[in-house]
């Protein structure tokens, strides 16, 4: 592990998210306040071109379009914009989207069909039909604050999952518009390890090559300094057989409905890296999968900490828990910083493999593996 950056200069504000080709490994794309996504191909000294998208307005969030890299959608204020990279001299805007009435946090693209999804301070997460060039559905009524972060389940047609200042995870089926279950990071025993609350501030899941490896989770970035591991499919199974108990039991209590709220203590398969285990003393704001390597075996982070956690995250669970030796042998190395972390990602190289956005303009570049 390097822990001296390769610095890509171009930004003229504080980066604010990358992505990282896989197809191409080498190119990433990165944003930042000052409106703008740079290009740079890190076989190359300096960057290959900038595209000001923003009309003023910070880019809050990127994604390549599945299955065809040269299509990239950008979140910029509350609109979302489609560029095609084969037109980049002429700057050409291919679709304009303004369905988001308050800022967007970040966008998704399903991994299989043509559904985006848009999160944003109303908490509400719009989903467009980027094929048919129009709003599928709205999803609100699940956050109680800003929505941070969305991603589509690519093993489930017509799922979502989004995070948010609420402390929520919510799980939706988006075909229907309403959320199937509610994990509330914020309720029974799992208040966090610091006064901080339990905000979500980012969520990842496995792409379909690595989920047989990792399972069918989802990462949980919170701002109490813990990362959560959830394990998906207990999560509906849990949720199925609270139903049944208390019907058969025929209890007088209200039978949970599809949105409940539920602590993460009523999870099976569940476990945290926090603090003990050598990770974050404060707000975790991203978290990824390496794509380097054995893919899948590393989850990264970063925080407000000024620092960057590489989790060797396999050694943390026994059974869904965390083992209790870990002191003398932590599972994460760490990557101090001079900055508090935006964002990270990484690219699928040997070396140059994790992508570093801070609140400088300097995007940085370690060697991680």
């Amino acid at each position: 592990m390097t822990t001296e950056p390769r610095r890509l200069r171009g930004h003229k504000a504080a980066a604010t998210c990358c992505i990282a080709s896989r197809p191409r490994p080498g190119l990433v794309a990165t944003a930042a306040e000052d409106g703008c996504v740079c290009w740079y191909d890190l076989r190359c000294k300096d960057v290959l071109f900038s595209m000001d998208v923003g009309n003023g307005n910070p880019v809050s969030s990127l994604c390549f379009k599945p299955g065809d890299e040269d299509i990239i959608y950008v979140s910029a204020g509350n609109e979302v914009k489609c560029f095609d990279l084969h037109m980049t001299d002429s700057w050409k805007q291919l679709q304009s989207y303004s369905y988001n009435k308050d800022e967007i946090n970040q966008i998704a693209c399903h991994p299989k069909s043509s559904f985006l999804a848009a999160a944003d301070d109303a908490g509400d997460i719009k989903i467009i039909d980027v094929h048919q060039r129009g709003l599928y559905k709205t999803l609100r009524a699940g956050h109680d604050s800003i929505c941070s972060s969305v991603q589509f389940l690519p093993w489930r047609s017509w799922e979502v999952i989004t995070g948010g200042l609420d402390s929520k995870l919510v799980m939706w089926d988006f075909s229907k518009g309403r959320p199937k279950t509610i994990m509330d990071f914020g309720i029974g025993g799992d208040a966090g390890q610091f006064c901080n609350p339990a905000f979500v501030h980012a969520v990842i899941v496995p792409d379909l090559d690595i989920v047989d490896k990792v399972g069918k989770i989802c990462v949980t970035a919170r701002g109490d300094g813990v990362i959560n591991i959830t394990n998906l499919e207990p999560e509906i199974a849990a949720l199925k057989s609270k139903i049944s108990t208390k019907h058969k039991m025929g209890t007088n209590s209200k039978l949970p409905k599809d949105n409940e709220s539920l602590s993460a203590d009523e999870k099976d398969g569940n476990f945290q890296l926090d603090y003990t285990m050598g990770g974050h003393t404060s707000a975790v704001s991203s978290v990824t999968f390496s794509m380097f390597g054995e893919k899948g075996k590393f989850i990264i982070s970063g925080g407000n900490d000024k620092s960057v956690k590489v989790w060797d995250w396999f050694k943390c669970s026994d059974a869904g828990r965390a083992t209790s030796n870990v002191g003398d042998h932590p599972p994460c190395s760490n990557i101090s910083l001079s900055k508090k972390v935006n964002w990270l990602c990484t690219t699928p190289s040997d070396s140059e493999n994790l992508v570093v956005c801070d609140t400088s303009k300097i995007v940085k570049v370690y060697t991680v593996g």
